[in-house]
């Protein structure tokens, strides 16, 4: 039986990392957020599924994003004739895009074009996204509604969060590949994402939650709160908007009702679920391979109290 491990960004990548010294990556499937999606210089551009992607390639670059030593001549010429290069992507990151736009073109599927790129790139375990249809988030602040990477990149990320849309997500399904991993899985996990706009997108498709809410397998987050504090991304300002603390009690709630067990590395009091304390930092292989079997441990000691 598989593990399940829901992913956004840096935090879920990390961990899903960790998973494949833990498990065989033939029984290792992440769900990524792809309500973060955009199209810009002819390419389609999936930056969560990417960064899952690149970390499980080994070929994540240091600066937490993109691939390992690659160069950015396009951007450059782009700059050079005058272009507003406001996302970044480098050489190879940017023909991975192209390849996907192209593939989509044809009238593939994203799950099958994401399971040929992945391949392509020699991941072991199974990337999917959370569904094939475009969701897209946006945000609402400083008066006005922005996409989401506009937000993030051109508005800096400033300012208080005044609300969050998923455009497209009641439209949306899950492909049956998701819905087999989460059905056949021994555990699922919540990776340390943010709640709101990395996890709630993938659990806001038609028929994930359901599957969730369905599985016998216990479902465990992991808090992205690490010494009371958020580590990368804009986790904050989200949680504030959403009416949480910042702190497990806060992830835990917004979870409320999926968890049977939250790891985390303090005390949850008001979670009302069980709770592994532990150190959740994963700056290292080592690290991350010991978060990953302490989590998977934990959910599997849950085993049977759904």
């Amino acid at each position: 039986m598989g593990v399940v491990i829901l992913a956004g960004g840096t935090g879920g990548a990390k961990l899903a990392r960790g998973a494949l010294d833990v498990v065989d990556g033939g029984s290792l499937t992440v769900i990524a957020n792809t309500a973060d999606d955009l199209e810009i210089y002819g390419g389609h551009v999936s930056p969560d599924p990417d960064l899952v992607t690149f970390w499980l390639a080994d070929r994540i670059d240091d600066r937490g994003w993109g691939i390992e030593g690659d160069t950015f001549n396009v951007m450059d010429g782009l700059r050079a004739l005058g272009v507003d290069v406001w996302f970044n992507l480098g050489d190879e990151d940017l023909a991975v895009c192209i390849e996907r736009r192209r593939r989509l073109d044809d009238g593939e599927r994203l799950t099958d074009v994401l399971a040929a790129l992945t391949g392509a790139l020699g991941v072991r375990a199974t990337v999917l996204p959370m569904c094939d249809e475009i969701v897209r988030t946006r945000v609402k602040a400083a008066g006005r509604w922005w996409p989401f990477q506009d937000y993030m990149i051109r508005h800096g990320a400033e300012g208080p969060v005044e609300d969050v849309a998923l455009d497209g997500v009641d439209a949306a399904t899950a492909p049956p590949e998701v819905l087999r991993a989460i059905a056949g899985a021994s555990a699922v996990i919540i990776g340390p994402s943010n709640p709101i706009i990395s996890i709630r997108p993938i659990l806001d498709v038609p028929g994930i939650r359901e599957a969730l809410l369905a599985t016998t397998a216990p479902v465990v987050a992991v808090s992205p709160i690490v010494g009371g504090t958020v580590l990368k991304g804009p986790t904050e300002p989200f949680m504030h908007w959403a009416g949480l603390p910042l702190s497990a009690d806060g992830i835990a709630t917004a979870y409320d009702g999926l968890l049977d067990g939250l790891v985390a590395d303090e005390e949850a009091p008001g979670a009302g679920l069980p709770v592994m304390v532990t150190d959740t930092m994963m700056g290292d292989p080592a690290a991350r391979a010991r978060v990953a079997r302490t989590t998977l441990d934990f959910a599997r000691g849950l085993a049977g109290t759904r």
